[in-house]
């Protein structure tokens, strides 16, 4: 069995200015990285992951902080286990997330035809949140290194919204006779 690779990131920065901090935060999180503790982070080896951490490293220089990038493996499969278990965890939580937000759009849905709203107007209105929960899940996906336990289930939310609003569409055109 391959044993998983990993580059980590430990970094000092000034706590001010907070926005600087909280930016540097957002971007190795929008990477996927998973915070051992504060200024410690992983990520799966890969060659994007050694680029855009270059790039951070670089970004905690012009803050006047400190960084180093190590590659590393886990001491033994146990170790290695709990790290993949806490990038699991993550995108779980983020798919978690956006399950819900599929709730609120099949719940659009179903207050649009209870009152009798098949306007193109609304449904227009309901691709544009179709479409941004599609960005969501591709984003989330990318992120998604290990296989989380949710991925599936948020795979199968995606497709009934996308169900759901073909069928809405066809409402609005029947309303609209436009299928005559």
């Amino acid at each position: 069995m391959a044993t998983s690779s990993w580059l980590l990131l430990t970094y000092k920065v000034p706590p001010e200015p907070a926005a600087k901090r909280v930016a540097l935060w957002r971007r190795l999180k929008g990477m996927g990285a998973v915070y051992l503790q504060n200024g410690v982070c992983l990520l799966p080896k890969t060659d994007d992951h050694v680029r855009g951490l270059k790039m951070i490293e670089n970004g905690v220089s012009e803050m006047e902080g400190e960084s180093v990038i190590l590659e590393t493996v886990a001491l033994d499969r146990f170790q290695e286990e709990k790290v993949i278990a806490r990038f699991k965890a993550d995108r779980d939580e983020a798919y978690r997330e956006f399950i819900d937000k599929c709730g609120d759009f099949d719940a659009e849905i179903a207050k649009e035809r209870a009152a009798d709203h098949f306007t193109y107007a609304e449904l227009e209105e309901n691709d544009v949140d179709l479409k941004k929960l599609q960005g969501w899940f591709e984003k989330i996906r990318k992120l998604d290194f290990y296989g989380a336990t949710l991925g599936a289930e948020a795979e199968e939310r995606l497709h009934a919204c996308e169900a759901l609003l073909d069928a809405y569409a066809q409402q609005v055109f029947d309303a609209h006779d436009e299928n005559r």
